[in-house]
């Protein structure tokens, strides 16, 4: 009897064992989750080929140039942060001269498109967006040189573009365009300084009802061009789009080499103009 049990162990080990060999090398070939793979198809399909035709475009983990950073399962898909981190300082010889970034699944995929020029020290940003399905948000950085190199986190989230707004959106309408800046830390002239940026908007983006249950469905009104300026010259251009989630806060970096000021000027889908300045000294 004793001799059944031990042979009938090792066969089980055997088994057990040849499961896990199995199992290991299936995890190397199935992706964690396979809304992964449907991500990457609308972006080969359709996202890739209509912005960048057959240009090359360089896989960060190849060329460690940016890293795109996003919650693994976003507590509010309508209020989802992401960052992006550059590898390297804004130079006049090299530097992100564009980045567009895109939510895959999203109804409108691409959230903005961000020119920077080498005032701006790091071409690095954080926002919060909308979400709207299980999606890579994608980034594609363009260097002076004409690389392209692209950054991707996946993030877990659903409905955000067509829910519901939030009761403070009423607050939002009716202080509509007011700006708030703040400078993260003390100034440091001539290197890369941060700065936080909020706006008042209720970035409509036509797909919500005015309430649950509600089907009246209130047209797309969203913040759409962004101007920042310090000392008159240019630091970075946005074209955006209502993947920008409600009251659109946004972190970007400028190098004043004095002291000045730095300008905002914001546009919205209805024409509104605004305009907000922050003095560093």
């Amino acid at each position: 009897m004793s001799n059944i049990i031990n042979i009938t162990a090792r066969a089980c080990a055997v088994i057990a064992g040849v499961f896990i060999v199995v199992a290991a090398a299936s995890a190397d070939v199935m992706p964690s989750d396979w809304r992964q793979k449907l991500s990457d198809e609308a972006w080969e399909q359709n996202l890739r080929a209509a912005t960048f035709q057959d240009r090359e475009i360089f896989e960060d983990a190849e060329q460690n140039v940016l890293e795109v950073k996003a919650p693994y399962r976003a507590e509010d898909a309508a209020l989802t942060p992401i960052s992006i981190h550059t590898r390297f300082p804004q130079t006049d010889e090299l530097y992100v001269q564009r980045m567009h970034v895109f939510i895959d699944k999203n109804p409108v995929p691409l959230v903005g498109i961000f020119d920077f020029t080498p005032d701006s020290g790091k071409a690095d940003l954080a926002m919060r967006v909308r979400v709207n399905d299980h999606t890579y948000v994608r980034v594609i950085a363009e260097l002076n040189n004409g690389e392209l190199h692209m950054g991707k986190s996946f993030v877990r989230a659903m409905g955000a573009c067509s829910a519901p707004p939030p009761k403070s959106i009423d607050d939002s309408i009716a202080n509509m365009g007011e700006m708030k800046m703040k400078l993260i830390g003390a100034v440091e002239y001539t290197k890369p300084n941060l700065m936080q940026l909020k706006i008042k908007h209720p970035n409509i983006t036509g797909l919500q009802p005015m309430r649950i249950g509600s089907h009246v469905h209130p047209p797309a009104h969203f913040i759409n061009t962004l101007n920042i300026s310090y000392n008159g010259a240019p630091i970075m251009k946005a074209q955006l789009t209502f993947a920008i989630s409600m009251d659109p806060s946004l972190r970007f970096f400028f190098v004043p080499e004095t002291e000045g000021v730095l300008t905002v000027e914001a546009t919205d889908t209805k024409n509104a103009r605004w305009s907000s300045e922050f003095a560093v000294n």
